[in-house]
Formats: C-alpha cells, sequence, structure tokens
C-alpha cells in the first residue's frame, strides 16, 4: 500500500493539554513507515471535524482529531462534546475513512493532563495509532472479499468442466452401442 497520508488536526483552546496530545499523536505517526502527516490547528473542539475534512478532501487516508473538553460550570460542556462526537462519527461514515478520537472530555484539568502523557497515557498517541489500525482494516476486508469472491465463483467452474467429459463419455457410449 503505498505512502499513507494522515491528517492531525489540534484545537488551540486548552493548549498546555492539546499541545502534548499532539507530541503524542505525531511522535506514534513518524514511528510509522510510509506515513507522510499534515499537521493544522483550530480554534477549539468543535472547528475539529471542518478542518478534518478538509483534510480527507485533500486526499488524507485517515485524520487524527485532537482536543480537550473540560467540564465548566454550564451546559456548554455538554454541547460542545455532542457537536464534535456527531461531526467526527459523520465524516467517518460519509467518507468511508477514519478518525482518531483524541479529543478528551474531562471533569477537571488533572483528568486532562492524566490523558495527555500523564498516569494514563498519551490519548493523541492512542488515537494515532487507531488512525493506522483502521486504515489497515479498511484497505484489508475490500481485499479479502474480493479474494473470497473469486474463490467461489472459481469453484464452480471447475465442477461444471469435470460435469461435460462425463455427459460426452455417455453420449460416445450410446453411440457405441448402434
Amino acid at each position: 500500500m503505498g505512502t499513507i497520508k494522515v491528517g492531525v488536526v489540534t484545537a488551540r483552546f486548552n493548549n498546555e493539554i492539546t499541545t502534548k496530545l499532539e507530541e503524542g499523536a505525531i511522535s506514534y505517526l513518524e514511528s510509522c513507515e510510509g506515513v507522510e502527516i499534515f499537521a493544522a490547528l483550530v480554534p477549539g473542539a468543535v472547528e475539529l471535524p471542518l478542518a478534518c475534512q478538509a483534510f480527507l478532501d485533500a486526499g488524507c487516508d485517515g485524520v487524527v482529531a485532537l482536543g480537550a473538553v473540560v467540564r465548566g460550570e454550564t451546559s456548554h460542556y455538554d454541547y460542545v462534546c455532542n457537536s464534535v462526537t456527531d461531526g467526527v462519527t459523520r465524516l467517518m461514515l460519509d467518507y468511508k475513512k477514519p478518525i482518531g478520537f483524541g479529543v478528551l472530555t474531562t471533569e477537571n484539568e488533572e483528568q486532562a493532563l492524566d490523558r495527555a502523557g500523564g498516569k494514563h497515557g498519551n490519548k493523541g498517541a492512542e488515537a494515532a495509532q487507531v488512525v493506522m489500525e483502521m486504515i489497515g482494516l479498511t484497505h484489508e476486508i475490500p481485499a479479502t472479499l474480493k479474494t473470497a469472491q473469486m474463490m467461489t465463483k472459481a469453484k464452480p467452474a471447475k465442477a461444471a468442466k469435470a460435469k461435460k467429459p462425463a455427459a460426452k463419455a455417455q453420449k460416445k457410449t450410446k453411440k457405441t452401442r448402434k
């Protein structure tokens, strides 16, 4: 499968957290062979789906979406989380290409830092890993099905050829009896 193009979109809001997510994602992608990385920054998490779409339109095989939404005192948190989740999910299904969801949705900044290279690992790196795995899988499944279909079509053809000589043998037997 030649060069794999992967976009990395990072929200600037909660920069202390998102920078660490981005570092983790890019570090993981750089460790993979044959990957070309494209990166962009957006103002906040709500803008992630639009930038992901732009990367997919430009020909990327997958995108990593990175952001951090920390719960505040208002319901704004819920609207942002739903907006980003719905937008990214719709894009994956519409484009049939993976987007690694590295958007943290936490109760506080400490939880976010724990997931951006702290005691719970780096969810940016994990999102990049998911994208690479899903790119492989989405290429593998159609190839596997195509092979299975070709094998299924090949078997009946062999069976039909086997029946024809038997039928000819019967006709020859009848002719020699006359």
